[in-house]
């Protein structure tokens, strides 16, 4: 029912991708005839992440927001990246990207295409009410495995959600007014629209279900546009973070209760610092750390190259303090 708030635990949608599919790719920009109806995927585009840190690879989906390139995707899709390749599944062109900024509590992220112009947009419905029981469709990646996006059809079943959205770092946040669908989205949707019979954006899929019922679930379209222009106009603030991210060099152990060191970078930050794997961090730029999201919430606010205060445990359970210099680094 409309308003009414559920707390249930559901898995993001970013999928793993083949070595292949995730090597990044440059392209140039390009004009696009006018004069032709766009297709229902038109706006769509693929992405394919190097986590460069973390050894691996992912994928999920964005669609295109200007004609300039800029692309509005879900932040756990760009989460821990280090290049980026977009294929733009109209006209098959490959791109590089960066990342204008992002939002780790709300899951919105922008990035902008290199050398892009001219592009056509995804089509938005933001003025018709959305309503249970409305038909939708969701487009994306699903799997990573590309080409044409495939579609989840499916129904509204409830508006106005609150979720818990974990991934398989079991790193959580909870999201609120999200649209819940009964389309059976799977790994990959992430970023991708969710549209109504008109084939037009309502929504950007943000999560689906791990268990029992097929369930979807999607930021309402008005509300991530918001977070992405305060990212396109560079306005920073506690929600929205722009520019580059500051990196330690560190990998934090899975703990809800400890900071603690799973693997240092060589030659980073971190090690250049002093600290080590299993050491715990204790303080960072003055503020009292007791989880690894202190952690991150204080690193958002840090600005690559500025030297910072940092007090650890040792593995001897001796504390230590010292300063450590960040670099810049993957998305959070």
């Amino acid at each position: 029912m409309p308003g009414l708030t559920r707390r249930l635990l559901f898995a993001v949608l970013a999928t793993l991708a083949s070595a292949v599919a995730a090597s990044p790719a440059g392209a140039s920009g390009h004009t696009l005839h006018t004069g032709v109806k766009p297709g229902p995927n038109t706006g769509i585009v693929d992405i394919y992440t190097k986590l460069g840190y973390e050894h691996g690879v992912a994928a999920g989906t964005g669609m295109i927001i200007s004609r300039s390139g800029e692309v509005l995707t879900n932040n756990h899709v760009i989460s821990g990246a280090t290049s980026f390749r977009v294929v733009n599944v109209s006209t098959h062109r490959k791109y590089t990207a960066t990342v204008v900024g992002y939002s780790v509590s709300r899951d919105i992220a922008v990035l902008q295409l290199a050398n892009a112009s001219n592009l056509r947009r995804i089509k938005l419905d933001r003025s018709f009410p959305l309503k249970v029981g409305q038909p939708v469709v969701a487009r994306g990646n699903a799997e990573g495995r590309g080409g044409t996006p495939k579609t989840a059809s499916g129904r509204i079943i409830a508006l106005h959600q609150q979720i818990v959205a974990k991934d398989e770092s079991g790193n959580s946040e909870t999201l609120n007014n999200t649209i819940a669908t009964d389309a059976p989205v799977v790994p990959g949707y992430s970023g991708g629209p969710l549209m109504d019979i008109r084939g037009r954006a309502i929504g950007i899929v943000t999560a689906g279900s791990t268990a029992g019922p097929h369930r979807g679930f999607a930021i309402p379209i008005q509300q991530a546009l918001q977070l992405a222009q305060r990212i396109t106009t560079g306005k920073s603030n506690s929600v929205v973070h722009i520019g580059p991210t500051a990196f330690l060099g560190v990998r934090l152990a899975n703990a809800t209760d400890q900071a603690k060191i799973d693997t240092v970078v060589t030659g980073l930050a971190a090690d250049e610092a002093g600290l080590a794997a299993g050491d715990v961090i204790t303080s960072l730029d003055g503020k009292a750390i007791s989880s690894v999201t202190d952690v991150r919430q204080v690193v958002l606010t840090l600005v690559p190259g500025k030297t910072v205060p940092i007090g650890w445990t040792n593995t001897s359970d001796v504390a230590q303090t010292g300063t450590i210099t960040p670099t810049s680094g993957p998305p959070q």
